[in-house]
């Protein structure tokens, strides 16, 4: 019984590091994401790719946004994941929905917290924030995710072959020119 109390208090210290050092990956990563974000603002209208400006402002940098979908307001909640099954399998990131809730899960996969990757973690967000404001489409959200770096930095990361994936080759939503 000692044994395990033991095992239980050396898992707990250990797990206390890691959550705080995810906790800063996280912020760092959106607040990443709200500069380039910021710095394409003046390009936007009130809407672009059918992505409404102000509530996807909004849910980056209030994590509280005006849904047009539900036509309430909606909380951007985000759930650090330590597995990497079900859709961790697959990603860095995604959005679902929680039953009776009125927020918008963001659930962030143990790849999301690779060191090194401060470009992934901004691009991770931005996409992931189309999702909590429009919903599922993925040529949506990776279109509108290069468009924002374009229009801040004059480049996007790179999606070819993710953008081939997900068939958005014959999509209304292109990538830049």
């Amino acid at each position: 019984m000692l044994l395990r109390l033991l095992a239980a208090l050396v898992v707990a210290l250990f797990a206390l590091p890691v959550q705080a050092q995810q906790a800063d990956l996280l912020d760092q990563a959106i607040a990443d994401a709200t500069r380039t974000f910021e710095r394409a603002l003046p390009q936007l209208g009130a809407a672009m790719m059918g992505v409404d400006t102000s509530a996807y402002r909004d849910a980056l940098k209030a994590r509280r946004f005006h849904s047009a979908r539900t036509g309430s307001a909606r909380d951007v909640i985000f759930v650090i994941e330590d597995s990497e099954k079900g859709s961790c399998a697959k990603f860095a990131a995604y959005v679902a929905g929680v039953a009776n809730s009125d927020a918008a899960h963001m659930f962030l996969c143990p790849q999301f917290f690779t060191p090194g990757a401060d470009l992934l973690r901004e691009t991770t967000i931005l996409h992931e924030m189309v999702h909590v404001v429009t919903g599922t489409d993925e040529c949506q959200a990776m279109a509108y995710t290069a468009q924002i770096q374009m229009l801040a930095r004059g480049s996007f990361v790179p999606v070819a072959r993710y953008w081939k994936d997900n068939g958005c080759v014959g999509s209304r939503y292109k990538l830049p020119g």
